[in-house]
């Protein structure tokens, strides 16, 4: 290794771009990142042994070269009756699995297959996610409302809106105006604190896709006909999928290990560190400074590539760019924040509102809030995750998650208030009784989500500013100001490397990922065959 490659950030698009500059360049990765840990958002963290999960990672994605990448890092681990039937497809082959294929030299180290289950809790009872027009729906509705759906959706396929330029017309188009402010409206703004016209269609045709009523019906009529158990299930729109992969240990576990890995091949990972300057010779990023924010010292890097996963309104700041419209774009791209309220309870009380165990606790991977009268957005039940997350066996990991902005009142609440605050909620849901709770923490996320209102709609001029520095490479959610997951984010890291061994400066590549439907939802084998960057959909980062 002869060229050093700077990169701000350990989270899924850093650690990515680290691991493939080893294994494919002569770079050398040098990865700082302020957090004490690995992972990003996609970190677990681990209180008195219960693991949590920030946000709910499903390991799935239509790239097989994301798939068979993770694979790489941590082998499927399943029973022989887990596995019969299961097939995982990687790079246009579908391969099966057995006990004996799958990681038994380290057990600890691996991926479990997982069934997928999340529903909406509204009314204080329970509906399919998606909707289905089955009994259970009829009856939690009633005949006459769902009537009155079923003719605004109809009415929305006969005079959709036109031009669909807001969240709110790509949801009527899809659902019916009726379906949507009872399903979509409330929850939408709860999580991003704005109206839905004040939000961009862009983030649905990002986020949702081509989920409709129309696609759901469909769905529901081939899993009448059959259950398939390709995990791959690359026909099927993300928002239905059955069945995930997942690491054992929570998804920090995929990013330490591949953190390990950097470390093995001669990478450097430096934690508790911030870049606060870049140097800039030219037309290209010389020297980083960062800061150690143990010792308070201060060193400058040399670089001769520099990835950044850096919230772009930073990474503006400190490359001083001269274009004043540059600079209050970058200011005025907004972010939603996020705090998770980690309960272990004995039980919940869950009966009655679907099928639960005999503590009372539903199936659900987690649980759509809708309810208007509480502020909780979504629930995790990390046991259904894996039950390895779980420290006491007979005992219930929730995660209750909350979308706030740095500052309001609930980011400032007291971490006791807030957990006591968190438990009424639900309690008053009818979810658990308060006297069952027995621990819990409080984890806070800032910028968790590039949001795409405020000054988004002129992000195009921030980002051409960006692509004219030649060796700098934006990649990731915040890099990027888009709403990645993980296999989006990996795959924008993969394009950067692959520019960088191309000797090449042209950044489209890395900005087409989760773009167009074509692009990440057909297998993009042939690209995949060329080296190229290989479409890909969400690992499935729900929200």
């Amino acid at each position: 290794m002869n060229k050093t490659a700077v990169i701000a950030g350990a989270g899924p698009a850093g650690l990515t771009a680290a691991l493939e500059l080893l294994r494919r360049s002569d770079y050398q990765p040098l990865v700082f990142d302020l957090d004490s840990q690995v992972g990003g958002i996609s970190k677990t963290v681990n209180y008195r042994g219960n693991r949590m999960d920030l946000g709910g990672h499903r390991f799935f994605s239509k790239s097989d070269w994301v798939m068979n990448w993770w694979q790489d890092i941590l082998p499927v681990s399943a029973s022989e009756e887990e596995l019969a039937g299961v097939t995982l497809a990687y790079q246009g082959q579908q391969r099966a699995f057995s006990a004996s294929a799958s990681g038994e030299r380290h057990p600890d180290r691996a991926m479990l297959v997982r069934p997928r289950l999340s529903r909406i809790y509204y009314r204080r009872k329970f509906f399919d996610y998606p909707l289905k027009l089955n009994a259970a729906t009829l009856g939690n509705l009633g005949w006459i409302e769902a009537g009155f759906l079923g003719s605004s959706y109809v009415r929305s396929r006969i005079l959709p809106r036109s031009p669909e330029k807001t969240l709110e017309d790509f949801f009527i188009n899809r659902f019916g105006d009726r379906l949507y402010r009872t399903f979509f409206k409330d929850y939408t703004e709860k999580v991003w604190g704005v109206p839905c016209d004040s939000i961009s269609a862009e983030w649905g045709a990002q986020r949702v896709k081509g989920l409709s009523i129309t696609t759901a019906l469909l769905h529901a009529l081939k899993s009448a006909v059959g259950r398939r158990q390709d995990v791959a299930q690359k026909d099927v729109q993300t928002s239905l999928i059955e069945r995930f992969l997942y690491p054992r240990l929570g998804p920090g576990q995929m990013w330490e290990e591949v953190a390990a890995r950097v470390a093995e091949g001669g990478g450097e990972i430096h934690l508790g560190h911030r870049v606060i300057g870049l140097e800039r010779d030219g037309n290209r990023i010389c020297s980083v400074d960062v800061l150690d924010q143990r010792t308070g010292e201060a060193r400058r890097v040399s670089c001769d590539a520099f990835i950044s996963t850096m919230p772009i309104r930073d990474l503006t700041e400190q490359l001083q760019a001269p274009d004043e419209t540059v600079r209050r774009v970058a200011r005025g791209l907004p972010y939603r924040d996020f705090m998770t309220a980690g309960l272990v309870v004995r039980r919940m009380t869950a009966k009655g509102r679907g099928s639960v165990d005999e503590h009372g606790m539903p199936g659900d991977n987690w649980i759509y809030i809708q309810e208007p009268d509480v502020r909780i957005g979504r629930l995790q039940i990390f046991n259904n995750w894996s039950p390895h997350l779980v420290a006491a066996p007979g005992t219930i990991s929730l995660g209750l998650e909350y979308f706030c902005d740095e500052g309001d009142d609930l980011w400032s609440m007291a971490d006791p208030a807030f957990l006591a605050f968190a438990a009424r909620e639900l309690e008053q849901i009818g979810l658990i009784d308060r006297r069952d709770v027995l621990d819990g923490t409080v984890v806070r996320v800032p910028k968790a989500y590039p949001a795409y209102f405020g000054d988004y709609h002129e992000i195009d001029k921030v980002r051409a500013y960006l692509d004219g520095i030649e060796n700098l490479f934006a990649v990731g959610r915040n890099g990027m100001h888009r709403y990645n997951n993980q296999d989006h984010s990996m795959l924008a890291a993969k394009a950067a490397v692959d520019c960088l061994v191309a000797g090449s400066s042209e950044k489209e590549s890395i900005w087409s990922v989760n773009t167009d439907d074509d692009y990440h939802e057909t297998r993009g084998s042939a690209a995949s065959e060329a080296g190229g960057t290989p479409g890909g959909a969400e690992s499935r980062r729900a929200a």
